[in-house]
């Protein structure tokens, strides 16, 4: 099973884990050709896509989605606010209570956005093991079990958005924001090792922030303190995702 990233800033979010035989799509926020190619157009393969909120860089393709009658799964707050255009709607999903999309289970879970509803998931799948996937949240507010693949958000370090404001480079505002929002890189830190980590094989840091993040420094700072093999979500990138690491 692969991973494959199509997008993972405020410009557009978009993952795509696939076989030879079928594939979910995590976020619904880069054109839809982007989705096509990574397919190799082959859209009939594509099981479901799995939305956590409603802003614009996660949802851009959601209609594109429906128009290919594609299921797309998401919150009542987070279906509420989009714009649909198509009268195939996407389905319904809640916190707690799990959901099969091919021979993907998932289990959505609260998270915490400025939004309506946000989730996160646990997705399961027999080639992958068990899959965390949080972003766009300021805390992670669960420890989960049996974890093998993680891609988790690490958005910022306090030091360097506080530069950034001490020099005027962006504005209050946009901290305070942040804050609420988005998960820093100490947050991602203390909610992953707050986890079993043992049979964890690959952690995929997701949506660094442009200008308040150090790529090659979040990556080592993770790797040091898990001991894990750790990416940056770069697009393009693509990882095998499996139960073990071999």
């Amino acid at each position: 099973m692969e991973l494959t990233i199509l997008g993972s800033s405020s410009k557009g979010n978009c993952y795509v884990i696939q076989d030879e035989n079928e594939a979910l799509v995590i976020e619904c926020g880069v054109p839809f050709n982007e989705v096509k190619k990574a397919v190799d157009f082959n859209v009939k393969k594509i099981a479901g896509a799995i939305m956590t909120h409603e802003h614009f860089d996660h949802s851009r393709a959601v209609n594109d989605f429906l128009h290919y009658r594609i299921p797309v799964y998401a919150s009542h707050g987070t279906v509420n606010n989009l714009k649909l255009k198509e009268t195939f709607l996407p389905l319904l999903i809640e916190a707690g209570v799990k959901i099969k999309v091919g021979n993907f289970e998932i289990l959505p879970f609260d998270v915490k956005h400025d939004c309506a509803e946000p989730l996160g998931f646990v997705i399961k799948h027999e080639k992958t093991g068990n899959i965390l996937f949080a972003t766009d949240t300021y805390f992670v507010p669960y420890t989960f079990a049996n974890l093998n693949n993680i891609l988790i958000e690490a958005n910022y370090r306090m030091d360097l958005l506080q530069k950034n404001i001490s020099a005027g480079r962006i504005p209050k505002v946009l901290m305070d924001r942040t804050l609420e929002s988005h998960m820093s890189l100490d947050t991602c830190r203390e909610a992953l090792l707050a986890n079993d980590l043992s049979k964890v094989n690959n952690i995929v840091l997701l949506h660094l922030s442009d200008g308040n993040s150090h790529a090659e420094e979040f990556q080592m700072d993770i790797k040091s303190a898990t001991g894990k093999t750790v990416h940056i979500a770069d697009a393009g990138l693509k990882i095998k995702l499996s139960k073990t690491p071999f």
